[in-house]
């Protein structure tokens, strides 16, 4: 008996409890749901691909349900949209409920057809209808144009312009014997796990006014003011192998890599004249290893930026190196960083990796002047530089060391006052008005090439150290 009552009363309880959810319906016309964004924007996206999926609520405030007679998508381009409503995929639905105080999900995916010119504004709504009342919810989209390149050789010299991005999938690899030029203003957009070999010669052509991109394909936020600019592991990287020469980077921006730049030297090539790699007013930025890593090779940087590398920013094993009016800031966000900003191996006979022990390679020499070392972890990974050919001259660093015969006028224990805030995702390494590093370099050992930084400012007769001339804020 008494089980039966207990299994009448829970009936009644799960009886009362279903007539409590299934709550009457609402059909007054000012009774409306809303959704929980103004406009479903998708920013900037390649025609010709499914773009990422957009999503939003509708959401019912009243205390009564909704029944919505009608989803469906209208405008000029909702053909190039499709619609998912609570995990069903349409054209239109009919009859979805949404009980009091709650909420469905409507995601949102497109493919853009590819139109005359750069690229075009993609524009469509979502109908909502509601006890007679239709109410809209704009999507908006700009589909950019975009030259794809798959698994492509330059056997023979090659050149890219800013006309249209180039989406690169798998590798653009230059041959032996040919040159990649990348003209002012062109954006090299690569996919995942996909890489730029350079066996030949990569000569970035770009400009103050309209500098050379090499970044991932990602476009947009990962979330909320996210950019996919500040990710790393997006794409491979740049890897110029041994037979590679004479390459220049000028004003050319590499972001968003999983291996960062590596360059192959031969120990057997003559480098004093020209370089291996020659970089002007560039970043490198955004690695999810090192940001540049160079192997018996012969490197010469001017007024760069070297930023957020996982593993350290430069790392240099043997080989021959000049640094001029450089910023090395590392403030990785998305691990603990692994390495010094500067590292060095194959440096002298206590740094040797065992790799070329008896290569009688010479040892690794390198001059950093009027340079800027600040940021999270340390700046150099052998502080004792004694008896070694590599030289620190004016350069700030965070470190409270002091001078010798390595390190020369340096300014020590000193912070430059970037205008970085990491915690708000804002990476700017130019300096504040109080920064210690305003007009401290010493212009006799800034370099010709240094003469204005990657914005074009002219650096003047008393220049600053690091990579960008300081300018006075501007009042908004």
């Amino acid at each position: 008996m008494k089980n039966i009552l207990y299994t009448l009363l829970v009936t009644i309880a799960l009886a009362g409890a279903q007539s409590c959810i299934e709550d009457e319906f609402t059909d007054s016309p000012s009774d409306q749901p809303y959704f929980s964004v103004e406009t479903l924007d998708f920013g900037t996206v390649f025609t010709g691909e499914a773009t990422p999926t957009r999503r939003f609520l509708i959401h019912n405030p009243h205390s009564k349900s909704l029944s919505i007679s009608d989803i469906h998508l209208s405008g000029d381009d909702a053909s190039c949209f499709r619609l998912n409503v609570d995990g069903i995929s349409g054209d239109t639905f009919s009859g979805v409920d949404i009980r009091g105080k709650d909420s469905i999900f409507v995601f949102v995916a497109a493919t853009f057809p590819e139109r005359e010119g750069l690229g075009a504004d993609y524009t469509a709504q979502v109908d909502v209808i509601t006890n007679g009342v239709t109410r809209s919810l704009p999507i908006a989209a700009y589909g950019l144009n975009v030259v794809r390149l798959k698994a492509v050789t330059a056997e023979a010299d090659m050149r890219l312009t800013a006309e249209k991005p180039y989406q690169i999938y798998d590798s653009l690899v230059v041959a032996t014997g040919a040159t990649l030029t990348v003209e002012a203003g062109a954006k090299l957009c690569f996919h995942d796990k996909a890489s730029l070999i350079v066996r030949g010669t990569l000569r970035c052509e770009g400009s103050a006014e309209a500098p050379v991109s090499m970044g991932g394909d990602r476009t947009g936020n990962v979330v909320g003011d996210i950019s996919f600019d500040i990710m790393s592991r997006q794409w491979k990287g740049v890897l110029f192998a041994s037979t590679s020469k004479g390459n220049i980077l000028s004003h050319t921006v590499i972001r968003n890599t999983s291996e960062g730049v590596s360059i192959a030297g031969d120990p057997e090539a003559d480098y004093s004249s020209t370089p291996q790699l020659s970089l002007h007013n560039s970043v490198l930025t955004n690695s999810g290893d090192l940001g540049l890593l160079a192997v018996h090779s012969a490197i010469k940087a001017v007024g760069c930026e070297f930023s957020e590398a996982a593993a350290g920013l430069v790392a240099l094993h043997g080989g021959s190196h000049t640094f001029n009016h450089c910023t090395f800031a590392n403030n990785y966000l998305f691990t603990a960083i692994g390495g010094a900003a500067v590292q060095f191996s194959h440096l002298s006979a206590d740094t040797k990796t065992g790799l070329d022990d008896s290569s009688g390679l010479p040892y690794a020499a390198a001059d950093f002047s009027n340079c800027i070392l600040y940021g999270l972890g340390s700046e150099v990974s052998h502080g004792d530089l004694t008896g070694t050919d590599v030289y620190f001259r004016r350069c700030l660093l965070r470190s409270a060391g002091k001078d010798d015969d390595n390190f020369l006028m340096c300014v020590w224990d000193e912070d430059p006052l970037y205008y970085t805030v990491r915690n708000d995702y804002i990476f700017d390494y130019r300096v504040k008005p109080d920064s210690p590093a305003i007009g401290a370099a010493d212009a006799t050992l800034t370099l010709p090439e240094a003469a204005t930084d990657r914005y074009g400012m002219p650096r003047g007769a008393a220049p600053d150290l690091g990579a960008y001339v300081y300018t006075e804020p501007v009042e908004e």
